[in-house]
């Protein structure tokens, strides 16, 4: 599958051009590091060093590509993976800017309802809450520096961070799935 048809936006090409050197140098899987389920994974294997440029290109270690649409015509949110409590805690707290395309995932091992809050941060961001499917249940706001929590209206196993408008820029609504390429 060509991948480059799912990533779109400024950065694209200097993305594609960085994952597809780091994936010269071994074995590129998209797929989670700590059991979390995938939407699509892929297994790329390298024959020799001529063969690096014709690589699908993958994310990389610790971020995910969240595709929402199809092949020719999809967006990509580049995300930033919180899997581990701290690094759920820290979110994306005390950053003055997010990347047009960029956004964090939170990955869960449990399925429950969830409850998020913008202390420290200060960036208007959208969550989208979503279900062990990855199938988004709930789109919300959340103001910078709020302390209220913004809750999932129901269990929820996966959250997604973005810049506050690109769900409704890009027409992503609750019931949408995405792909999710996890880096390894």
């Amino acid at each position: 599958m060509m991948l480059e048809g799912l990533v779109r936006g400024r950065s694209t090409t200097v993305l594609l051009l960085v994952t597809s050197l780091l994936a010269a140098c071994g074995d590129a899987r998209t797929s989670p590091d700590d059991g979390a389920r995938t939407a699509s994974a892929t297994t790329t294997g390298l024959q020799s060093a001529e063969s690096a440029s014709e690589a699908t290109p993958a994310p990389t270690r610790g971020t995910a590509w969240v595709v929402f649409g199809t092949d020719e015509q999809a967006d990509t949110v580049f995300a930033e993976v919180a899997r581990t409590p701290d690094q759920r805690a820290q979110g994306l707290m005390y950053r003055e800017e997010l990347g047009e395309d960029a956004g964090m995932l939170f990955v869960f091992q449990d399925l429950e309802e969830r409850a998020f809050w913008m202390q420290n941060t200060f960036i208007p961001l959208d969550i989208a809450y979503m279900d062990p499917s990855f199938r988004i249940i709930d789109i919300k706001p959340m103001e910078p520096e709020d302390e209220a929590f913004v809750e999932s209206s129901g269990p929820a196993q996966y959250a997604l961070e973005v810049n506050r408008g690109w769900f409704e820029e890009h027409g992503i609504t609750v019931g949408d799935t995405p792909r999710i390429f996890f880096g390894m």
